[in-house]
């Protein structure tokens, strides 16, 4: 079967959608399979061709070719989506049995072609805050049309499914979850000259608590913040719990680290829409010295950066799965996450889950989890076998035969 597939956001994405695609990609191209993958991404620059080729020399088990489109994406789709101009995709990527497309919007195809449609999550209706005004208005009227079209479509999690059952009316039938996975390279980093790089490079002082993500309205920062600065606040007037941090230190084998109750809070990420105000935030509660933000950090650094960390904090507002959660987990670091949409689905039992519009409630679980030696010992555990639950193989292997039923779908 020959299978074409939009791999912009994994070329034109360092993390998110961009990492999914690529992570989804490399594991299948893994699997032994009688298909033929004609992958296409529109971009200006030319990402390196180990991206898809090097790797298909070096482990796929299933022939690919990869073509780049010398123009930026935002053109394309203007002219798919914006203008409607029903130029098929085939066009690109050739005669195809199937098309997938791994990121909300489908591109016009010929007529019987059956096509697989992955929407992450609908937040730009559940969270309207979440994005842009003209990159809602465009989401607004491209994603309900795609899910429509689609033969099929790929949820991220049951969250998501129900999401587009309520809101779209999407036939449950027509929609299968298929769960991330997280990169064996996640796991617990024991090495103190790795762990003092890391927070060397991005100028961490320890210990913190981290977050992950871009900044915006959606991740909910505002409240954590708030949550933070009540933390900082009961622990400067009560006597200080070394003994937790100094359990903390001996239970994740950090032995010789130098642990202060002074805890600090980093959020890394990119600056997204109405990032400004978490800023001025920080200014007003005079955490400027305690609250920190690093940016956008390598890939390379992220297992050192969660095993880093004391704690790792997930309050999102809206998520349509919520992979730094799982990653997290994977490296041995305990949790706290929202208990909305899909995030109960990646916690299960692993960590503390807490009402995301409840500062208090944050601020509780976080004191929880880092005053508790036994509760951080029991989402450390818990956290680490959770994480083996969600693999790349396995969304590989539930994607090759999702392609194979819907290939037979007319």
């Amino acid at each position: 079967m020959r299978i074409g597939i939009d791999y912009t956001s994994a070329a034109t994405q360092g993390a998110g959608i961009g990492r999914y695609t690529r992570e989804l990609m490399r594991a299948l191209l893994a699997l032994p399979a009688d298909n033929c993958y004609s992958f296409f991404y529109a971009s200006r620059h030319r990402i390196e061709q180990s991206a898809i080729s090097s790797q298909q020399a070096a482990s796929s088990k299933q022939p690919s070719a990869i073509r780049r489109l010398p123009f930026h994406d935002k053109w394309l789709m203007r002219v798919w989506q914006r203008l409607r101009i029903p130029i098929p995709v085939e066009l690109i990527v050739g005669k195809v049995d199937l098309f997938h497309s791994p990121d909300f919007t489908l591109p016009p195809t010929l007529p019987g072609v059956p096509t697989l449609l992955t929407v992450h999550d609908l937040s730009f209706i559940r969270d309207p805050d979440s994005a842009w005004p003209s990159l809602r208005a465009f989401l607004n009227q491209a994603v309900p049309r795609s899910v429509k079209r689609a033969t099929h479509v790929l949820a991220d999690s049951q969250a998501t499914k129900n999401d587009l059952i309520e809101l779209f009316g999407t036939p449950a039938e027509k929609i299968t979850v298929l769960y991330s996975g997280v990169e064996a390279r996640f796991a617990p980093v024991h090495d103190r000259t790795e762990l003092d790089r890391v927070c060397a490079k991005y100028q961490l002082p320890r210990p913190f608590i981290l977050s992950i993500g871009t900044l915006q309205p959606r991740k909910n920062y505002g409240r954590l913040i708030e949550a933070f600065g009540q933390l900082v606040a009961a622990r400067s007037s009560t006597s200080p719990l070394r003994g937790s941090a100094h359990a903390l230190s001996a239970e994740r084998g950090r032995a010789g680290r130098n642990v202060s109750p002074g805890y600090h809070l980093v959020i890394t990420g990119g600056q997204g829409w109405m990032a400004e105000p978490i800023f001025e935030q920080v200014k007003r509660s005079g955490l400027e010295s305690r609250v920190h933000f690093p940016g956008f950090v390598d890939d390379v650094d992220l297992p050192a950066l969660y095993s880093a960390a004391d704690l790792f904090a997930y309050v999102s507002l809206y998520e349509g799965f919520g992979l730094p959660l799982l990653e997290a987990m994977a490296c041995g670091t305990p949790v706290v996450g929202s208990k909305v949409s899909s995030l109960p689905e990646v916690i299960g039992e692993a960590g503390l889950q807490v009402d995301p519009r409840d500062v208090a409630d944050i601020a509780h679980a976080l004191q929880q989890m880092i005053e508790q030696p036994d509760l951080r010992a029991r989402s450390i555990e818990l956290g680490l076998e959770r994480a083996k639950l969600f693999t790349w193989d396995k969304a590989a292997r539930e994607l090759l035969a999702i392609y194979d039923h819907v290939a037979h779908l007319r």
